[in-house]
Parts: C-alpha cells; sequence; structure tokens
C-alpha cells in the first residue's frame, strides 16, 4: 500500500518517524528526502528489504546502492580499515551530499555492495532521512 506523508522537513514529526520505521523494520520501503533527491530506502541490514529495492527499482543486482548513516560512530560498524583521511573529509563534509567508498564490514549485506567488497557510505544532511537513520538503529 503506498501512503504519502507530509510533515515539516525542519521539523520532522516522531510519531510519523516511528510509524514510518517501524514500516522499514517489517521489511517495507519508503521514499524520503536528501539535501538533493528522494531517495527510495529500506533497514539497509535486512537483505529481504533491499532485494525490494532493486525491485521496485528495476535496478540491475550488480549495481551497488548507496548505505545511509547518520554518524561517524556508524561509519565504523559499517566498514573497516578506514584510512585517516576519510575521517577528516567526513568530518569536514558530512553530514552532507558526500558518498565515501570504503571496505565493508561483515555487518553490511552483500546485497548492498552487489557482492563487492566496498561499501558506498553517505551521511545525508536532511533532518527527515537523518531521523528516520537515527530511530531505525
Amino acid at each position: 500500500m503506498t501512503k504519502i506523508i507530509k510533515m515539516d522537513p525542519l521539523n520532522p514529526d516522531l510519531n510519523i518517524i516511528n510509524d514510518i520505521v517501524n514500516i522499514l523494520r517489517k521489511g517495507g520501503l519508503c521514499a524520503f528526502p536528501t539535501e538533493t533527491v528522494y531517495g527510495l530506502g529500506a533497514d539497509g541490514f535486512n537483505s529481504e528489504a533491499v532485494i525490494k529495492i532493486f525491485k521496485v527499482k528495476k535496478r540491475p543486482l550488480d549495481n551497488p546502492l548507496i548505505l545511509h548513516i547518520d554518524s561517524q560512530e556508524m561509519l565504523e560498524e559499517v566498514a573497516i580499515e578506514i584510512p585517516n583521511i576519510a575521517y577528516e573529509i567526513v568530518k569536514k563534509l558530512w553530514p552532507g551530499p558526500l558518498t565515501i567508498l570504503l571496505k565493508k564490514s561483515e555487518k553490511v549485506p552483500k546485497e548492498v555492495t552487489a557482492n563487492l567488497p566496498n561499501v558506498a557510505v553517505r551521511c545525508p544532511a536532511h533532518p527527515i532521512a537523518l531521523s528516520l537513520i537515527k530511530n531505525l538503529e
């Protein structure tokens, strides 16, 4: 079922965010705003939900997705062998429209990375996107 929800982008309604997070936890999808585009999102750690993104978008399974995170701490959960320069870059430019490619941790499903050893990671600056990520953890 498709449902369109409107909310103040600068002050996301936590009750609505929690409703969406519950859908995501059950393997559902949602379209959400970032500072540049709307993305189609799922729980990035739920392989079945990730596969739904590929199916809905008719995206080739060998075309990896970007994993959205909310913090440097979460970066350390999804990536390993993170070079110092990566920390310097994200400290200056995150949250924001920067995607970095790092060696993935075992926590990241192979479906996200199309079986590749690296993961594309981004920390969006949009309050709704960040709120969804924080509350999904």
